[in-house]
């Protein structure tokens, strides 16, 4: 029997037990995970143990696992299922934007106000749009400020490398805030 390639690998031991997590390509040249349980025995030989995943199931497999980890992470703190968690986190205090006084949100501010009346911060956090679980847009937008010290000249030329060091700044949101420093610019020309 042929064996299958691959293509990555992680093992690691404790005592006499072996763990190999295998990500393989079949014949077929489908992909999928081999997690092998090796034992070693009194009399000089191992004991094996298979499990494979094929790719058709990895987002299931991810996703149980996710919620696995996260119920392992959280055990013991009174929570029934990964449901309840969400559930729970759901019913506690907003944070971030949604949890601010209505009249002090950005696009609320700047609908009653005009955008002459809002600071750098708060339209650079319009621009991002959302923050991350950990931080609101307007905190990920102060940082990057405070990263240029407030200098909006230093953070038009950031670019994408600049940008995207920041946790919660991808591609997309780079792009947003490159876009209407572009637009400025030009707007200056003018």
């Amino acid at each position: 029997m042929k064996k299958h390639n691959i293509l990555m690998s992680e093992s690691f031991s404790r005592g006499k037990r072996h763990y190999f997590l295998d990500y393989k390509i079949a014949r077929n040249r489908s992909n999928f995970i081999c997690f092998t349980r090796s034992d070693a025995q009194g009399d000089g030989t191992y004991s094996v143990e298979r499990l494979r995943v094929f790719q058709e199931d990895f987002e299931v497999l991810i996703g149980s696992f996710s919620s696995l980890m996260t119920m392992a992470a959280h055990y013991g703190n009174g929570y029934e299922s990964v449901q309840d968690m969400r559930l729970l986190n759901q019913q506690q205090e907003v944070r971030g934007i949604k949890g601010m006084e209505v009249a002090l949100r950005p696009r609320e501010k700047m609908l009653e106000n005009g955008p002459a009346a809002m600071t750098d911060t708060e339209l650079l956090a319009m621009l991002i749009g959302s923050g991350t679980p950990n931080e609101s847009a307007i905190d990920l937008a102060y940082r990057i400020l405070g990263s240029v010290e407030g200098n909006l000249q230093e953070l038009s030329v950031l670019g994408f490398p600049g940008l995207c060091r920041f946790a919660g700044m991808g591609i997309a949101k780079s792009s947003s805030v490159m876009a209407a420093m572009e637009l400025g610019r030009r707007l200056g020309r003018y």
